[in-house]
């Protein structure tokens, strides 16, 4: 551990050109998460379907939303959040339909278990206008430097200053201590399908 303090990370709008990277970026950042090992259980392959389906994500949906913001030093992609601007958030049929074989690529068996798992979060999205948090993370090794802090910040300081709420997902308990710390609070624990781990829905309105 240093005593020097870290530079502000770069946080700066994702272009296409950025999808590849932020792909895998978010696949090794999500690979011991608990809800994607229950739905990925390969732990040989995990990181590679995962980097495909975040692809499939990121094309399909969020980068069209000029939402999606990246981190990292000197330029890099050691940091993602994919976000969803009011009423954009829902992935839209033609999309679903043009991605079915990337996303059965992707999820092979265990896609009906994602579409059950996915669809049932998908029911509980709150019907207020907000902003959504469909993901956040950063590479394993960039974990520790501020960069998920400095992305989930330049977002909810907009909401602030447009008075508009913002939502998330948690999928691993133990994050719900770092989105409190930015004024998300946890309202409702989610029962998932069959034996998926259980997911907190979080809000948070303006400040």
């Amino acid at each position: 551990m240093t005593s020097q303090s870290q530079p502000t990370p770069l946080v700066r709008a994702a272009q296409g050109t950025d999808a590849g990277a932020i792909a895998a970026v978010l696949a090794r950042a999500f690979d011991d998460d608990p809800v994607w090992s229950w739905i990925l259980p390969d732990e040989g392959s995990r990181v590679r379907r995962l980097t495909g389906v975040f692809s499939i994500l990121l094309r399909g949906v969020h980068l069209r939303h000029e939402g999606t913001e990246a981190a990292g030093r000197e330029g890099q992609v050691e940091a993602a959040a994919l976000w969803d601007p009011p009423g954009r958030w829902r992935v839209p049929l033609r999309a679903q339909a043009s991605h079915a074989l990337p996303l059965i690529r992707s999820f092979g068996i265990r896609l009906p278990a994602a579409l059950r798992a996915l669809g049932e979060i998908e029911k509980h999205h709150p019907p207020e206008p907000h902003w959504y948090l469909a993901v956040l993370g950063t590479d394993p090794p960039a974990q520790g430097n501020g960069l998920g802090g400095a992305l989930l910040r330049s977002r909810i300081e907009r909401c602030d200053a447009a008075g508009i709420p913002a939502y998330l997902e948690s999928s691993n308990p133990a994050n719900i201590p770092f989105y409190t710390g930015f004024g998300f609070k946890v309202t409702r624990d989610l029962t998932m399908p069959g034996s998926c781990p259980p997911v907190q829905l979080m809000w948070r309105n303006p400040q």
